[in-house]
């Protein structure tokens, strides 16, 4: 897609909602499940904090949505919490917040994925031995379409997130208006007992505090995804700030009402789920029993069974909004490495858009990076979850603080007190969200960090050192680069000495010196390495029989090296002459096949390698094309970006290479 086709990628909001929300609205598939595995540990007596703790997740979520249609409005660019806390709090913390997010986008693909697997095997059990192979093959399947473009992927993905939204709510309200009418849903594992940790059991005072906020932080996973629509405001249609506001409040909205209708469903049915099935009391074969997922026990006890339709359509459904969930990911983590780029925090190549228009260095190094994780931890989604929600909250905090600062300096300038009374209003959301979280980062901090969050913690500071590095080398490289005297620079040298380089007299080697010759250089000679004396000797016999009129510098090398002693030479004439230029031709063949490279061009590789750390050496290749490389047939690889250096458009007339005779 040309440059231009750019306007045609942007996203209204029906499609904007599956691409940007997929992840937070199919929380609500696990996000319950999490409260109810950390709550059993202490035995069946400690599920009546379930609907508490959903509760406090919801109204959390109220205030973190409301807090980031702020961050929208006010930082339309698509910066978001990085912007925030970056122009508000100063560059430090907006590298906080980078590499927190960037550390959640991983999470967020691994969780994702890893859960989807899940649900497809609480279906086909039989599945379960391929899991880590389901995993890695879905990122990859994620990756090819995201490649495809923005646009491309949201009408993939846009169809499995209307049926998870209309699947969960059918589900919802069914089991409740069975409930209503006297005929609830019963789960099947209603009818075990759970037996507690023993040093779970009674707990009391502090004990019972922490297993509440435990069970709360890990609720929490529920909120993942939310900041991802202010990241993408660029991506939608116009007007972009009022639509993505627009889209942010139909995501809250909807992720609250399956959250609380799943949990309350969850409560109804009495459904009963731990880590290890063999503390669920009343089972003859704990060792052969499959343990559903929450989502899965709904399903089947309210539209009657695992074998019935509505049974597998959620969690056909499921599987797929899960796996698709990454897709928010893939969306906020290539733009977010793009601002970092452009802000010369990462390597430039992220920041370059490929052929579809789509950050496609991004989106390659969140699926290494996610892949790895998968199968490092054998894509098992109670391992991987502790690792998650750390780097959302300290993104959400940092940037709610940055928004009180943001809005308290507006209020400096502003005297219209209609203006004024909306800013107040604002910054008293921003600065509630900004408490809300930091209490919550806390307690995801105490509650998870010996159970595995310190990796994300270390994988975070790691990041924020290496952005700083990279941003250090490219302010030093430029304030390296930058032009002080043009006439000075633009100077030409005062002599510039050409040597080209002999090992046998053949073609290449005069077309070698035929090049050399014509760029007319001040000093021109002939170098060669003598690593056998009847060699060299034959050589120079062969020099004088051609009559070659450029003088040949022959080098003892007792040690039977080449490198050295040439780059020790041209160092020796730049010590005896620091202002000229010396310039190296080297011969070197061109082939037609990979494997023929390890045959030929050895040597050349290794000499310029050494010499172009050499100030004051420009080193020439002079290529020789083999009959191979004429033969064979080299289509051009496109690379990111490719179409914009100059490649053929989709609208121009491509000629055909005429096919070869015979």
């Amino acid at each position: 897609m040309r440059s231009e086709e750019l306007g045609e990628t942007l996203l209204p909001k029906r499609l904007a909602l599956p691409i940007f929300a997929s992840d937070p609205l199919s929380s609500v598939a696990y996000a319950t499940q999490e409260i109810l595995l950390v709550l059993t540990l202490g035995g069946l007596a400690y599920l009546y904090f379930t609907p508490w703790i959903a509760f406090s997740v919801v109204c959390l979520m109220t205030v973190v949505v409301l807090s980031y249609q702020q961050v929208v409005r006010a930082y339309p660019s698509g910066g978001g919490s990085y912007e925030v806390a970056s122009t508000n709090l100063g560059p430090s913390a907006g590298l906080v917040v980078a590499a927190s997010l960037m550390v959640d986008y991983v999470m967020t693909v691994a969780v994702s994925v890893a859960s989807g697997v899940d649900n497809i095997i609480s279906a086909l059990p039989n599945l379960a031995e391929h899991r880590v192979f389901l995993a890695l093959g879905f990122v990859a399947l994620l990756t090819a379409m995201n490649l495809r473009g923005v646009r491309e992927s949201g009408r993939a993905f846009a169809t499995p997130t209307y049926l998870f939204i209309g699947g969960v709510l059918i589900m919802v309200g069914t089991g409740l208006f069975r409930y209503l009418m006297g005929d609830a849903p019963v789960a099947e594992s209603a009818a075990y007992g759970i037996a507690p940790e023993p040093a779970d059991a009674n707990l009391a005072g502090f004990a019972l505090l922490m297993l509440v906020l435990r069970a709360f932080s890990s609720g929490c996973t529920a909120l993942t995804g939310v900041e991802a629509i202010s990241n993408g405001v660029p991506a939608f249609r116009k007007p972009k700030a009022a639509n993505a506001a627009k889209t942010m409040a139909a995501m809250g909205i909807i992720a609250i009402t399956m959250f609380v209708g799943v949990t309350t469903l969850a409560v109804v049915a009495k459904v009963h789920i731990v880590e290890d099935p063999c503390r669920l009391t009343g089972l003859a074969d704990c060792e052969g029993y499959t343990q559903r997922t929450v989502i899965a026990q709904l399903a089947a006890a309210v539209f009657g069974g695992s074998d019935s339709f509505g049974f597998y359509f959620i969690q056909a459904a499921t599987a797929l909004i899960l796996i698709l969930a990454a897709n928010t990911a893939y969306n906020g983590f290539p733009l977010l490495t793009s601002i970092l780029a452009q802000h010369r925090y990462l390597p430039r190549q992220l920041h370059n858009r490929g052929d579809r228009l789509a950050y496609s260095n991004g989106i390659i190094a969140l699926a290494v990076v996610a892949g790895l994780l998968l199968w490092g931890y054998k894509a098992n989604v109670t391992d991987l979850i502790h690792l998650y929600i750390l780097g959302v909250f300290t993104s959400f905090t940092l940037s709610q603080l940055g928004m009180v600062r943001h809005w308290n300096r507006e209020l400096r300038d502003e005297r219209d007190v209609a203006v004024r009374r909306r800013h107040m209003v604002t910054r008293s959301i921003n600065g509630l969200g900004a408490c809300v979280t930091g209490l919550v980062l806390v307690i995801v901090l105490a509650t998870k960090f010996t159970q595995g969050a310190w990796l994300a913690v270390l994988a975070a500071l790691v990041l924020w050192v290496m952005m700083r590095g990279i941003r250090h080398h490219y302010d030093q490289t430029a304030a390296e680069l930058a032009v002080t005297d043009p006439r000075a620079e633009m100077a030409p040298p005062p002599r510039v000495i050409a040597i080209v380089l002999v090992s046998t007299i053949h073609k290449p080697t005069l077309r070698a010196l035929a090049y050399a010759r014509a760029m007319r250089a001040d000093r021109l000679e002939a170098l060669t390495v003598s690593v056998d004396r009847e060699s060299s000797t034959a050589l120079r016999r062969q020099w004088d029989e051609y009559e070659i009129e450029t003088p040949l510098k022959v080098i003892d090398s007792p040690y039977r090296e080449i490198t050295r002693p040439v780059v020790e030479y041209v160092r020796g004439i730049r010590r005896d002459s620091p202002r000229d230029i010396v310039s190296v031709f080297i011969p070197e063949y061109v082939v037609g096949h990979w494997w023929e490279n390890l045959l030929h061009n050895q040597s050349a590789l290794w000499l310029k390698s050494r010499l172009l750390f050499t100030p004051g050496v420009m080193v020439t290749s002079v290529p020789w094309q083999l009959t191979s490389s004429t033969r064979a047939d080299h289509p051009a690889a496109r690379a990111p970006g490719a179409y914009r250096r100059g490649e053929p458009v989709r609208d121009e007339p491509v000629r055909e290479r005429a096919a070869p005779k015979g």
